[in-house]
């Protein structure tokens, strides 16, 4: 079928929705709120198996970004190691899970969908959108506005789609962690490069890997149960950040104190959050992908992921069914339990993170006994998330 979209934000999944239609055959315009690109974002993400299966579905070819991530240990703030698993099972040509920045994954995305013909604007906030019966109509903040035959909202975490389309739908959830991260350099660690090494510490949760030129990639997640204000994080300069991290992590036996110690410049902080079972993903002509419609907490590296799956199966079923409004309901019904099921697991995985020095020590237990378990018989509790293909070629409903 010959539509028009209008993608609302110029993201991963706003980004990617547009190469995806384009390869079903389909036009469209991606709409961006902010003035220019992310090429300063300065976090990183892993990227886990089923999304680059789902990338490459879609010809996209990130293997020259950042180094693979195979493994994963885990590690207690006492310095005894509870286990080590496969960061999802390999593809059938042997890629594995691949850790990137994000501005080096958002610059190749834009130059592909440019390079096949994708029109992406800038300065374009939504305010506002309607169902014109056979079409819908988008007015921008600069007052501008923009027609198609559908809507997608892309556009994130605090989506405006998503409340154009349903007012009383839910808001993110704040989940009790701060992030923050940042790359350090001359530091040697040992051990192998693109391990991702997490380590559940006495007071904070601490990541690091190791880029094969040596450079040390981190993540910490400082808990605090009650929700800071955007002010307060912006009040906590260079310099705090980094004497409140080593701290936190001085009881612990590990490096991350040293890590932190050798980065030149540490993250500006940030919140996380997910959002809970959104009722409503479509109305009519428009619907919400992405993190608009499932945003997932990064405790299990699926948020993009999941907003990546979700442009093939969207693409499929508006190229493979015969109206909008049966491609719509079609999407939801391929992806609404999958995502779902995803951003639980999130929320389980990431409350380990915030626990108390009591609740730590049953935690280190059932990990330990559960990874044990898992090297011992081979079964990955987690592998229905990683084992994900979508058949581009086949019918919808092969997806699975």
């Amino acid at each position: 079928m010959a539509y028009t979209a209008v993608i609302i934000g110029g993201g991963i999944s706003g980004t990617l929705s547009a190469i995806a239609l384009r390869k079903a055959g389909i036009d469209s315009i991606v709409h961006e709120a902010y003035d220019g690109t992310a090429d300063n974002v300065g976090a990183f993400l892993t990227l886990a198996v089923n999304a680059l299966d789902a990338l490459r579905t879609l010809d996209v070819d990130i293997s020259g970004l950042g180094f693979d991530t195979p493994r994963m240990t885990l590690t207690s703030g006492s310095g005894r190691k509870l286990g080590e698993m496969a960061y999802g099972t390999a593809l059938p040509d042997g890629t594995v899970s691949r850790t990137v920045k994000r501005a080096d994954l958002y610059r190749t995305l834009r130059e592909q969908a440019v390079g096949c013909g994708v029109r992406i604007e800038y300065g374009r906030r939504l305010v506002d959108a309607e169902d014109t019966g056979d079409g819908v109509l988008a007015r921008f903040a600069d007052g501008t506005t923009a027609e198609g035959d559908l809507l997608i909202g892309a556009d994130g975490l605090r989506s405006r789609t998503r409340g154009i389309i349903d007012a009383h739908a839910p808001g993110p959830r704040y989940a009790g962690l701060i992030n923050t991260g940042g790359y350090a350099h001359g530091i040697t660690l040992g051990g192998e490069p693109g391990m991702m090494n997490a380590i559940f510490g006495k007071r904070c949760f601490f990541v690091h890997t190791t880029h094969p030129n040596g450079e040390v990639w981190w993540m910490a997640n400082p808990a605090r149960a009650t929700e800071p204000t955007p002010a307060e994080m912006a009040a906590i300069p260079p310099e705090e950040w980094r004497a409140w991290l080593i701290d936190l992590f001085r009881r612990d036996r590990g490096p991350a104190g040293a890590i932190i110690a050798a980065t030149d410049k540490i993250f500006t902080g940030w919140k996380t959050y997910d959002v809970p079972t959104v009722p409503r993903w479509h109305r009519g002509r428009m619907i919400i992908i992405g993190d608009a419609a499932h945003a997932t907490a990064p405790s299990i590296g699926q948020g993009g992921a999941m907003a990546i799956e979700d442009t093939v199966v969207l693409a499929t079923c508006l190229r493979d069914t015969p109206d909008i409004a049966s491609a719509f309901t079609t999407y939801e019904r391929l992806r609404r339990e999958r995502v779902e099921r995803v951003v639980e697991q999130g929320n389980r995985t990431g409350g380990w993170k915030t626990l108390g020095p009591l609740a730590r020590i049953p935690r280190d237990l059932i990990m330990s006994l559960g990874m044990k378990h898992m090297a011992r018989t081979g079964n990955d509790p987690s592998r229905w998330i990683y084992d994900h293909h979508i058949d581009w070629d086949g019918p919808i409903r092969r997806s699975h």
